[in-house]
C-alpha cells in the first residue's frame, strides 16, 4: 500500500467575475458589518488567537529574515473584480507546494495518503476563523453536504476532481478535528487541486453561511433579506454571500492572512490582518507581519507607469516584460527595486490551429500533421527571440521548461528548428501547389491560404509576435491576419468552431512534476484552444461537442486516464513522458519562444521578497509559494542611522 504522511508545511514557498450588486445588496453587507465584531490586529493574548499548535516558520532555513510587524502595502489592480487574486498570492490552503514543489499540510496539522484513494485530514485544534470562531470539521461537512451536494447551490454537483468514474467520494466526520474523503479507486488530483492557484475551498464558514440556509434557519428570517438583496430566492443569496474567492463580501469570515473591509464600488479596497491567523515565525511572533494590503485601482496600461512613480509598494501583476525599461528608470528616485523573475511558461506565442473547427477545409487542413509541423518549421524562433525576448529566451515547442523534473531536450527542439525548404515541400506533399500573382498559396476550394489567427489583444508580444510570423510564412506561401477581440469573444468563437487558430501563451503548467495532473495535455477540457469541442464531449460526458475521432489525440486521453487511475509516482512520470512526447512529434499546439523575465516591483525596505525566483500561474500561485505573510517593512534608513 502507497502510504504518504503530510508534514507541516515549512514556509519557505508560499473566475467569475463579482456579482453586480444593487443598494439592496450594499445595505446587508452595511448591516452585517456593523454588528460584526471588530477585532483589534494585535491586541489581547496571543495565545487565545492561535491553534494550539500554529505552524511555525523557520526563517533562518530559509535564508530569510525574522521580520518586525507593522505596516501596510500599497499595490495597484487594473479592474475591481481583481482583488480576488490576493488568495492567489497570499497562498493560504488545507495543503500546498512548499519551493521543492512537495506538498505539505498548512491549514491542516497534518493529512494521511492511502493509494490516493483514501485520505484522513487532521485540523488544528483551537484553530479559528477570522471572527473568533473555531474552524472545525463541520465546516468542511457543511461545504461537502450543503453546498456541494445540493442542488439548489451547485446544479452541477461536486467539482469535477472530486468525481472519480463518475462516482463522489465517501466523506466522514471522524471528530471535531478529523475528516476522512474516500474513493474505491485512486484520485490522485485531490491534493494537488487542494495545492492549485484558485483555492478549490472546500470548507465554508458553517456558523456564517447557516444563517441564509433555510435546512438551518426558518425561511421567514431569510425572505426579508433574499428582498433586500433583490435576488430570486435563498440559494441565490447564499451563493452571493458565499465569496470565498472573489472577495466581495466583507462579513465573511476567512482563513487567510488578510480579509476584505469594503466593496465595490470603491478606488482603494483595504485588506486588514487576520487576528486568528495559524502561523508564527521562529520567535513567536504571528503572521502576518503586513497590517493591511491596499488595493488602489487603476488602468491596466498605467501600472507601469504608475508603479516608476512609486505609487505601488509592490506590485507584479499586470507587468510584463517590455516594462521592464520604465521601471528601471525610476528605481533610485523611487526607492525600489524590479526584481526579474523567469516565467515557467511553455511558450509566450503560442498558435493553436483548431482541430475542431466547423469549415470543413479548414478542418482538413488543420488536422494534417504535415501541415502543422510545416508551419512549425517556417517560424524563425532566433529572429522571435531577439525581437520579443532580447535574445535571452529559449526557443523551441511548447513544452515543460528546464527547471521540471520532467523536461528532456527533445521535448523542446522536435520539429522546431528554421527550415522553410522543408515547411515548402510539406506544403506541396499535402497538394497546395497553386498560388496567385501574389505568391499566396490557394486552398482546395480556392481561397487564399490566409490564416485569420484570433487573439484577445491583450498582450503587445502576442501582436508583436504574430507580426514577425506573418512574414517568415509569407516565405513560404501562406498569409496570416491577426484579428484581436474581447478575450470572452474570442473563447465563444473558438468553443462554437468559428475560429480557425488562436495566438495565446502555451502550457501553464510548464514546470510540473509526475504527481501533478497532465490534463492540460489531452482533449478533455473545452478552454484548450486546439480542441474545444472534443472537451466539451469529454466534459459534458457526451451531451456537448463531439468524440475525439483522431487517434494520436485519443492517446493522449488514454494515457491521461491511465495517469488518473495510479497511485504510483513513477508510472505517472512514464506517462507525463510518453504525453509530452507526443505533443512534440504532433505539434498540436505551436510554440515559438519561452522563458520571458517577469518583473517584480517592491520597495528598497520591503524585505522578505526574493531577489529571484520562478514566476508561474501554476503551480507557484504567482508569487504564493514564497510566502508573501513573511514580508516586512525593514527600518528607514535616516531612522536606522540614528
Amino acid at each position: 500500500m502507497n502510504r504518504r504522511r503530510g508534514a507541516p508545511l515549512p514556509l519557505c514557498c508560499a473566475g467569475h467575475p463579482p456579482p453586480r450588486r444593487g443598494e439592496g445588496w450594499r445595505r446587508i453587507i452595511a448591516l452585517s458589518l456593523l454588528v460584526s465584531s471588530a477585532l483589534p490586529a494585535r491586541a489581547g493574548d496571543l495565545s487565545d488567537r492561535l491553534p494550539k499548535q500554529p505552524l511555525v516558520v523557520d526563517s533562518t532555513a530559509q535564508g530569510r529574515q525574522v521580520g518586525k510587524p507593522g505596516g501596510d502595502i500599497v499595490t495597484l489592480v487594473a479592474k475591481a473584480r481583481d482583488i480576488r487574486y490576493i488568495s492567489t498570492y497570499s497562498y493560504t490552503r488545507l495543503v500546498g507546494y512548499d519551493e521543492s514543489l512537495a506538498i505539505k499540510a498548512d491549514i491542516l496539522d497534518r493529512f494521511e495518503n492511502d493509494g490516493d484513494r483514501v485520505y484522513t485530514f487532521s485540523l488544528r485544534e483551537g484553530h479559528r476563523w477570522s471572527d473568533g470562531q473555531p474552524f472545525t470539521a463541520e465546516d468542511i461537512r457543511y461545504w461537502w453536504e450543503d453546498v456541494a451536494l445540493n442542488k439548489e447551490l451547485s446544479p452541477s454537483g461536486p467539482p469535477e476532481f472530486m468525481m472519480v468514474d463518475g462516482q463522489p467520494p465517501r466523506f466522514e466526520v471522524i471528530d471535531p478535528l478529523h475528516v476522512r474523503f474516500t474513493w474505491d479507486k485512486p484520485n490522485p488530483r485531490f491534493l494537488p487541486e487542494l495545492a492549485s492557484p484558485r483555492d478549490p475551498f472546500i470548507y465554508r464558514p458553517a456558523h456564517y453561511l447557516k444563517k441564509f440556509n433555510p435546512r438551518y434557519t426558518p425561511k421567514a428570517e431569510i425572505e426579508p433579506l433574499v428582498k433586500q438583496a433583490k435576488v430570486k430566492g435563498w440559494a441565490a443569496l447564499h451563493n452571493r454571500l458565499d465569496a470565498m474567492f472573489e472577495q466581495t463580501n466583507p462579513d465573511l469570515p476567512t482563513l487567510q492572512p488578510w480579509r476584505v473591509t469594503n466593496t465595490a464600488p470603491a478606488a482603494r479596497f483595504v485588506f486588514v490582518r487576520n487576528p486568528y491567523y495559524h502561523r508564527v515565525d521562529g520567535n513567536g511572533q504571528q503572521l502576518p507581519y503586513i497590517d493591511k494590503i491596499l488595493m488602489d485601482v487603476a488602468a491596466g496600461g498605467l501600472l507601469a507607469a504608475k508603479a516608476n512613480a512609486g505609487e505601488a509598494d509592490l506590485l507584479f501583476r499586470g507587468l510584463n516584460m517590455e516594462d521592464i525599461p520604465i521601471l528601471r528608470e525610476g528605481e533610485r528616485a523611487k526607492g525600489y527595486r524590479t526584481h526579474l523573475w523567469p516565467t515557467a511558461r511553455g511558450s509566450e506565442v503560442a498558435l493553436y490551429p483548431n482541430l475542431t473547427v466547423t469549415d470543413p477545409v479548414w478542418r482538413a487542413l488543420n488536422r494534417d500533421l504535415r501541415y502543422r509541423r510545416a508551419l512549425s518549421l517556417a517560424i524563425d524562433r532566433r529572429t522571435l527571440n531577439n525581437a520579443l525576448l532580447f535574445g535571452l529566451g529559449t526557443e523551441g515547442n511548447d513544452t515543460v521548461v528546464e527547471k521540471s523534473p520532467l523536461y528532456k531536450p527533445e521535448y523542446r527542439t522536435l520539429y522546431a528548428g528554421y527550415d522553410p525548404g522543408e515547411a515548402s515541400r510539406l506544403l506541396d506533399e499535402i497538394g497546395l501547389t497553386q498560388r496567385n500573382g501574389a505568391g499566396i498559396r490557394l486552398l482546395p476550394d480556392g481561397r487564399e491560404l490566409e490564416i485569420v489567427v484570433e487573439t484577445d489583444g491583450e498582450s503587445s508580444m502576442l501582436t508583436d509576435g504574430l507580426t514577425l510570423i506573418s512574414e517568415f510564412w509569407r516565405e513560404v506561401g501562406v498569409k496570416l491576419f491577426v484579428k484581436p477581440q474581447d478575450r470572452t469573444v474570442l473563447r465563444n468563437r473558438a468553443y462554437s468552431g468559428a475560429a480557425v487558430m488562436v495566438a495565446a501563451q502555451g502550457l501553464d503548467l510548464a514546470m510540473p512534476t509526475a504527481e501533478m495532473s497532465p490534463d492540460e495535455l489531452a482533449p478533455v477540457h473545452q478552454d484548450t484552444y486546439t480542441w474545444p469541442k472534443w472537451g466539451q464531449y469529454v466534459e459534458t460526458r457526451g451531451k456537448e461537442g463531439e468524440p475525439c475521432d483522431i487517434p494520436a489525440a485519443r492517446v493522449l486521453i488514454d494515457l491521461n486516464n491511465r495517469w488518473m487511475a495510479t497511485a504510483d509516482a513513477t508510472e505517472q512520470a512514464t506517462i507525463w513522458g510518453e504525453m509530452l512526447q507526443n505533443r512534440a512529434e504532433n505539434q498540436w499546439v505551436i510554440g515559438t519562444v519561452s522563458g520571458a523575465l517577469q518583473p517584480v516591483v517592491a520597495k528598497t525596505r520591503l524585505l522578505n521578497v526574493p531577489d529571484k525566483q520562478t514566476y508561474s500561474w501554476k503551480p507557484t500561485a504567482l508569487i504564493g509559494i514564497y510566502r508573501m505573510d513573511q514580508f516586512f517593512w525593514g527600518p528607514n534608513p535616516k531612522e536606522a542611522s540614528r
